[in-house]
């Protein structure tokens, strides 16, 4: 169920990214900053930092570059505290 979601959450992820550096290529309305940190806060870590380097999208922006890693790295940390109390005793 869980594997499911962050399926789901990093294709979203990933596709927002590279709708958005569309949009931006085609001077049409964009997806707004905060919506994009928030699919990566909530399980789309992954996808939208896929996204940041295979669309060369957001790449030149601080907070982007600082914030997209500091995310994974937070999700990363989480998941293996889960993993290690689940399977490592």
């Amino acid at each position: 169920m869980i594997i499911n979601y962050l399926v789901i959450m990093n294709a979203l992820g990933l596709a927002a990214m590279g709708l958005d550096k569309k949009k931006a290529i085609r001077n049409e309305w964009r997806i707004p900053e905060k919506t994009l940190f928030l699919i990566s806060a909530i399980g789309g870590s992954i996808g939208t930092f896929l996204g940041m380097h295979l669309f060369r999208h957001k790449t030149k922006h601080w907070y982007f570059v600082v914030g997209m890693p500091a995310i994974l790295m937070v999700h990363v940390v989480i998941g293996w505290i889960i993993y290690s109390k689940m399977y490592l005793g």
